[in-house]
């Protein structure tokens, strides 16, 4: 009995380091910017903040891919994003709750119930707390960045047109589909939707039928979209439908309901997608200068193990 209440305190030793050590690992601070401090919980928070943002466009190896490259200048990210949001509370840049709210539902409706939604924060190591913190902040850099940079960037109708005829090949398009797709989670019920339209019923009320949703679509060579769902559409001929495709856990049916064929863009067609380019290139080297100045007057350091 004796040893056992021995084995036991040590247990209760050991737990209690590990706790500590994984407090103190989170608590390490890594970096200095002026008054703020940057810690590994801040570094882990920002990764499990991006990961849930990029997943909305991207999954598997891909948004792995796309995080670890974030991972390289993470450090340096990280002394821009507090030198910004240091300059916003100096200038008493607001931001918007509203815009806070709307921006959270919207990353919460890419789940299918609240619970998963919650189940991914905590695998991310997040509480809806972070997830809103890191909102704001966002909105706050943003607001700051336009009020400080927008203003000094203007665009030419000159320089619109001169972009254009110096770049007149990254302006052909390729061919186009445009088609409808509907999904469920159930093969059973994708084989009876696929039945009722070979019988031809109509593709929307089929969907209405069985409760699937109904979407738009367009695609082109450009690796937009799934490989699996481009590869499908582009065997299909126009009004043609696909047997149903499983991606991840559901079923899809696709039909192709027109085809666009390549064209080149008019200037007139091009003009706002190259004044957003120009904008945005321009406002990007001004950002560069603006945060160069920043770091010239501020205080940091990064601190070594």
């Amino acid at each position: 009995m004796g040893n056992l209440k021995v084995k036991i305190a040590v247990l209760i030793l050991l737990s209690s380091f590990c706790i500590c050590h994984f407090a103190f690992a989170q608590d390490k601070i890594v970096g200095i910017v002026n008054n703020d401090i940057i810690t590994q919980k801040d570094l882990n928070d920002f990764l499990n903040f991006m990961r849930m943002q990029l997943s909305e466009e991207y999954s598997g190896k891909e948004l792995e891919t796309k995080i670890q490259d974030m991972k390289l200048d993470l450090i340096n990210k990280l002394i821009d994003d507090r030198l910004i949001l240091q300059e916003a509370k100096r200038y008493k840049v607001i931001v918007d709750e509203s815009r806070v709210k709307a921006r959270l539902d919207e990353i919460r409706r890419h789940y299918r119930t609240d619970a998963e939604f919650q189940n991914s924060l905590r695998q991310q190591g997040l509480v809806l707390s972070d997830l809103e913190k890191k909102i704001r902040e966002q909105f706050l850099m943003f607001n700051m960045i336009e009020y400080k940079i927008r203003s000094k960037v203007t665009v030419t109708p000159l320089e619109v047109t001169e972009f254009y005829q110096k770049n007149e090949k990254e302006f052909d398009l390729g061919e186009e589909r445009f088609f409808s797709s509907m999904n469920t989670e159930e093969e059973i019920v994708a084989k009876k939707a696929f039945a009722d339209l070979k019988k031809g019923e109509p593709f929307d009320s089929v969907a209405n039928k069985y409760g699937m949703p109904l979407n738009e679509l367009v695609a082109s060579r450009s690796g937009k979209l799934r490989k699996e769902i481009e590869e499908t559409i582009f065997k299909l001929m126009p009004q043609e439908i696909s047997e149903p495709v499983k991606i991840y856990d559901s079923y899809y049916i696709f039909k192709l309901d027109s085809i666009t064929p390549p064209r080149k863009l008019t200037l007139d067609e091009a003009k706002e997608q190259v004044f957003s380019y120009l904008q945005n290139s321009k406002m990007e080297a001004e950002l560069s200068t603006w945060l160069a100045e920043l770091r010239k007057h501020s205080y940091i350091k990064l601190v070594q193990d």
